[in-house]
């Protein structure tokens, strides 16, 4: 009695939904969380280059120790996010001479960078030209990684 009344209410039982015709996209709802997940990344690694991108300006033109630190930890902090995020890697992910992959290439390219940029922020004697040009190589391997 109580499944009949059910029934005349309107609502359907699970075995009697609709079926789909096809037309519809299948979307799954991982899918979706997935999607969203990167969107979010992308957003928080844009912000993060852009934070880096100013910092840079700022020790182009005072080339101080101390800010040469803050845009080291800002590198720091965006390249640990980006291992930790993997990038989608897996996709881009190859082999050198070597047998190590284009990550691992691209972490000691920027720490040779970051080195080269404290060595000319340290001997004082470097025009502002040259730091912003070491900031702007280090920024192009940065979106490099999250491209």
């Amino acid at each position: 009695m109580d499944i009949q009344k059910v029934m005349q209410t309107g609502i359907q039982p699970p075995s009697a939904k609709p079926k789909s015709t096809g037309t519809e996209p299948s979307v799954s709802f991982t899918e979706i969380i997935k999607q969203r997940r990167e969107e979010k990344a992308y957003e928080r690694f844009t912000k993060m280059i852009d934070n880096i991108e100013d910092q840079g300006k700022i020790l182009a033109e005072s080339r101080t120790v101390e800010d040469l630190r803050k845009y080291k930890q800002l590198v720091k902090e965006f390249m640990e996010d980006a291992v930790k995020q993997g990038l989608n890697l897996e996709e881009r992910r190859g082999f050198n001479r070597r047998g190590r992959t284009k990550l691992y290439k691209i972490v000691e390219e920027v720490d040779r960078k970051l080195l080269d940029l404290t060595n000319a922020v340290l001997s004082k004697e470097s025009k502002g030209l040259a730091v912003l040009d070491l900031v702007g190589e280090i920024k192009g391997m940065l979106v490099n990684i999250y491209a």
